[in-house]
Order: structure tokens, then sequence, then C-alpha cells
């Protein structure tokens, strides 16, 4: 399944969007970066059987399922920040 930036942020709004909770899923934000780094350390990569728990690969997903979390609490259009920022890079770094 291939989902867009925009796709996502709705699919987690959809399912999660409690704005009460902003400090809250920063909190997580910062947690889940904790654990990926912990991932990264060891270098926890999925095995070939899918398995995910505990790797870099569930770690990078649960860090950013927060961040899109909490762009959704703010109003933040992820898809055209992307879209802003990328014009603003490709000046400054021409």
């Amino acid at each position: 399944m291939n989902i867009t930036i925009s796709e996502l942020q709705t699919y987690i709004k959809n399912k999660d969007h409690q704005p009460d909770l902003k400090n809250a899923y920063f909190q997580k934000l910062i947690e889940e970066i904790g654990e990926l780094s912990e991932a990264l350390r060891k270098d926890k990569k999925m095995d070939k059987q899918g398995t995910i728990k505990g790797t870099i690969d569930e770690e990078l997903y649960d860090c950013l399922y927060y961040l899109i979390a909490l762009a959704n609490v703010y109003d933040v259009d992820l898809q055209q920040s992307f879209n802003l920022k990328e014009q603003l890079n490709k000046e400054k770094y021409k």
C-alpha cells in the first residue's frame, strides 16, 4: 500500500486526534526518540520473518506517528510544509 503524507496525516487524525493531549503527544515523541536511539545503538533491524518489535523500523514509525499527531493538533499541513520547505532549500542550497 502506498500512502501520501496527506493521507497518513488524515489517517492518524481520524484514529487519534485529541488536542487537549498535545503535551502528552510531545512527551511520547520524546520517549520514542529515546527508543529509536537505543535501536540505532544496537543496530536492531527487522528480521526476514518481518518481526518489527524493538527495531529501528518500528521506532521510526512511532516517531513519525507522534510527529504527525502533533502536526494535527496544531493544524499543520505537513504536505504543504514539505513543499514550502523544499522551495526554501532549493534556493538556499542551489
